[in-house]
């Protein structure tokens, strides 16, 4: 029915268009219309990445859904497009959180509603084209794009330093994102194309792969964020708004991390072979130090988004530890488990920590505070929304039957493949994540009602269980039964990993 339909496209520019549509006709329409709108485009652009994803062939490396025509034809540039078992689970992942976001505005955002809806379908289709382009510069677009919207939904609607929030969000991003482009304009001479599955063949001498490393890991870094160029996610994530702390989280940190395994292991194999050492000890400090940073936190915001660091570093951890494992055992077995962990990582970790975003927002609409000092008992006035908070809290921590639990479990198993060091201290992960997740919880959640403001709370509302119910089952789901994403996933990261041992000397 819908096979002669091009999909891919369909998924990136209907939320483009819709956005641009809306900014158009904003003055025209009550904010009400322009809620529902919104929830209609993204609805929709769901339903076609479901499309995507049901009619996805597992047994399968090749890219699927493949769209391909020419952009600027002098260049070599096209517009080509293609998913495989790595960019889909994420396709998916955006486009189920921007629903989620539009539900969870609905209230909370009263001015300027049109703009801010438009900002998130055009941030979602820009996002869209970022994991399925397989033309470089069509990538980089995209990539860049997406900044703009972010950028003024924090400057715009955000906290009280929402200006210096922003502009600093901007410039790391875009500082490091040069670099990428010389490292593309490079392949391309090398290559004689701009298409990304090229520059996977492509032949480079050992100084050129590690100053393309070099470049990657500093365009791709500063996105996860990798200590120590994680300076800038705390004061985004505290200034944005809710909406914008949940894209921040749940897909836009994800997207460094797929950076490293769509350029930086296929493209510079050797190189990634040599420096593995230097990725794994900055997943190493992110894990434990930045968890350690995350225990004196008061802003609940800031204590999540340190998590989201330390959370990352399993995922970096993961897909470099493949080559202590060639070394060690020559099997690829323990090297897909822990390239598979890393993205099953990411995947829940994009749930778990937009539902931590969105617990907090909830908290903020009521009492305009997002201090932990600020709350005490809420459990006693909000009993809903406290089960949902704890169980997430929960999933945070790695507790076994929710998703937090698989990818880090799977990464830990790998890295005690590699060397007993890396799974001991990331396994320090376990019990540092705990203390600050469940300390924030003790003091929040639990207790006597610390104060009047408490006392008046009301709990959920069902737009809001809505929101947080759909995010539970979905962690509890992956937690208990992760094939359907594993599967999706497999056969994709076996092939890379064998680009990734074969030599492009």
């Amino acid at each position: 029915m819908f096979s002669g339909l091009p999909l891919l496209s369909l998924v990136i520019w209907l939320p483009i268009i819709g956005g641009l549509t809306l900014l158009a006709i904003s003055r025209a329409n009550d904010d009400n219309v322009v809620r529902w709108t919104a929830l209609l485009l993204s609805g929709l652009t769901f339903f076609l990445s479901l499309l995507l994803y049901t009619g996805f062939d597992t047994t399968t490396y090749q890219m699927q859904f493949v769209e391909k025509a020419a952009w600027i034809p002098t260049l070599s540039i096209n517009y080509h497009l293609g998913l495989d078992g790595i960019s889909m689970p994420l396709l998916l992942l955006t486009t189920f959180t921007t629903v989620l976001v539009v539900i969870s505005s609905w209230g909370s955002i009263q001015t300027k509603v049109a703009q801010y809806m438009a900002a998130f379908l055009i941030m979602e289709g820009a996002m869209n084209g970022v994991f399925a382009s397989l033309d470089g510069i069509l990538f980089y677009v995209f990539w860049e794009a997406m900044l703009i919207p972010m950028f003024l939904i924090i400057g715009i609607w955000g906290g009280p330093r929402r200006v210096y929030a922003a502009f600093k969000f901007f410039l790391y991003t875009f500082l490091g994102s040069v670099l990428l482009l010389v490292a593309m304009i490079y392949l391309f001479f090398q290559a004689d194309s701009f298409a990304i599955l090229d520059f996977h063949t492509v032949k480079i001498g050992m100084t050129a792969q590690i100053l393309i490393f070099i470049a990657f890991l500093i365009a791709f870094a500063v996105k996860i964020p990798m200590w120590p160029v994680h300076t800038w996610l705390p004061d985004a994530h505290v200034e944005a708004p809710t909406g914008g702390s949940v894209i921040l989280a749940a897909i836009m940190l994800k997207m460094g991390a797929y950076g490293f395994v769509r350029f930086m292991l296929p493209i510079t194999p050797d190189a990634s072979a040599a420096l593995d050492g230097l990725i794994i000890t900055l997943s190493l400090i992110a894990i434990v130090y930045i968890a350690l940073v995350a225990l004196v936190q008061d802003d609940m915001k800031k204590l999540i988004a340190y998590s989201s660091v330390a959370h990352m570093g399993f995922v970096t951890l993961g897909f470099f530890t493949v080559f202590s494992i060639f070394a060690s055992t020559g099997g690829v077995k323990g090297a897909a488990l822990g390239i598979e962990g890393g993205l099953v990582q990411m995947i829940s970790h994009g749930f778990i920590s937009g539902a931590m975003f969105l617990c907090v927002g909830v908290m903020y609409d009521r009492m305009k505070s997002r201090s932990i000092s600020a709350y005490g008992g809420v459990v006693n006035t909000m009993p809903v929304f406290s089960a949902f908070m704890v169980l997430f809290a929960l999933a945070n921590t790695g507790l076994p039957g929710t998703s937090g639990f698989v990818g880090e479990f799977m990464v830990i198993l790998s890295a005690f493949q590699a060397n007993f060091w890396y799974a001991f201290f990331a396994g320090l992960t376990l019990i540092l994540g705990a203390a600050y997740t469940l300390w924030m919880v003790k003091r929040v959640v639990f207790g006597k009602i610390a104060n009047d403001e408490v006392a008046q709370l009301k709990d959920l509302n069902p737009r809001e269980t809505l929101v947080l119910g759909v995010l539970a089952v979905v962690v509890l789901l992956l937690g208990v039964w992760p094939e359907p994403l594993v599967e999706v996933m497999h056969t994709s990261v076996n092939h890379l990993l064998e680009q990734v041992v074969a030599s492009k000397l």
